[in-house]
């Protein structure tokens, strides 16, 4: 286990040392650091811009998924300046795997037949892995036109998987949404109203259209299951930078707010009903988000290093299933606790509930990713109730 004072950022942490892989434990929450091939241990990462996350030399732990092909008892994590995936299992032992140099792997999921697939977004492709790490099928998701020489790369970064097995993703850097046919591997692109608007994240409705998050346009998007041109709807609140969706168990899709600081419900009618989350710090900000079993919204909130404001710890913030009900904004029914993570300057980036029951996520700031134990050990120590 980790001294305490790892907590405070490894700020005197040799940077030629060997990288330490031992857990780390605070409370209930556990993290893992990942020994990618060729990183350097590092303190965290730094935003630079809307296209690329972090400056060079910051972590690069992306995106997580649980394994369907070995019974749901391993992860999938994605390290994108790195160029490799990794295997990871519930006790935090990872195996590696190299992608092509430059591919800078992201986005991961399994499609409908338990198939692996990566966006490979430096080279404008989507690539299927087989279960021992070996690129087995490419989709060229670049756009092509005539006189268009050469293609141009739609950087896809966000990968969802449609109700009728068809793969999409968004073209972070042509501001589109892209469909890939589940049977031919045909590709179309449809472009976003708003233009600049970053499309980021991707998940499926219970109806089967698909909605996307703009990053930089303070809007969602609707795509219908088979394709077409997409439908914006406005975020009240400005500037609010939309990251991740999910569809929740009452069958609407919820959203996160880095900027705003609120978790969002799409309406029947299309509206957005805005939630504000207790923040724990003033300079604080959210990223993915995810529910459980239980209907209860698992949201996670970290301060972005280097800070504007002081520095202060990092939390999965857990609001209880009364959300699915609550109106107008009003959490005052709602239990909320916050779980503590050992280390700052997380950056934390994707969650999701594992097969075990517990929430994982991943830290992309400082290369780990982490579990709250909820399954079998209750809730952790280190939280409180607003």
């Amino acid at each position: 286990m980790h001294d305490m004072t790892m907590h405070h950022g490894m700020d005197h942490m040799d940077h030629g040392a060997a990288i330490d892989t031992t857990p780390c434990v605070a409370g209930q929450v556990i993290e893992y650091p990942l020994a990618w091939p060729g990183a350097a241990p590092t303190t965290g990462c730094a935003a630079a811009d809307s296209t690329h996350c972090c400056v060079e030399g910051g972590g690069s732990t992306h995106e997580l998924v649980y394994d369907q092909r070995h019974d749901g008892q391993v992860f999938w994590v994605s390290g994108q300046n790195y160029d490799h995936i990794a295997r990871v299992t519930l006790d935090g032992e990872a195996t590696y795997f190299a992608m092509p140099q430059g591919s800078l792997p992201h986005g991961i999921k399994f499609d409908l037949d338990g198939q692996l697939w990566v966006t490979f977004e430096g080279y404008g492709q989507l690539a299927r892995i087989d279960p021992d790490g070996n690129i087995v099928q490419l989709v060229d998701v670049r756009l092509h036109g005539s006189g268009i020489e050469p293609p141009i790369n739609t950087r896809p970064h966000g990968l969802g998987i449609g109700k009728d097995g068809a793969l999409w993703f968004t073209g972070k850097l042509t501001n589109t949404v892209g469909r890939v046919d589940p049977h031919s591997f045909e590709v179309h692109h449809y472009a976003l109203p708003t233009l600049g608007a970053v499309p980021i994240y991707l998940a499926a409705a219970p109806d089967g259209a698909m909605w996307c998050t703009e990053l930089t346009s303070s809007k969602i998007a609707r795509i219908p299951a088979e394709g077409g041109t997409p439908a914006e709807i406005a975020i009240p609140t400005a500037n609010s930078r939309p990251i991740a969706i999910v569809a929740g168990p009452d069958g609407r899709m919820w959203f996160s707010e880095e900027a705003g600081g609120k978790v969002g419900r799409v309406e029947a009618d299309g509206s957005i009903t805005e939630f504000p989350v207790p923040l724990t710090a003033a300079n604080a900000i959210l990223a993915g988000l995810a529910f459980d079993t239980d209907g209860n919204l698992w949201v996670q909130q970290y301060v972005s290093p280097p800070p504007t404001g002081p520095v202060a710890d990092d939390y999965i913030v857990r609001l209880s299933a009364d959300i699915l009900h609550a109106e107008k904004g009003d959490l005052s029914g709602v239990d909320i606790l916050y779980y503590r993570a050992p280390s700052r300057g997380t950056v934390m980036h994707r969650i999701v509930q594992g097969p075990d029951g517990d929430i994982w996520f991943s830290e992309l700031g400082i290369n780990r990713i982490g579990k709250v134990r909820i399954a079998s050990h209750g809730h952790a120590h280190d939280h409180r109730k607003c």
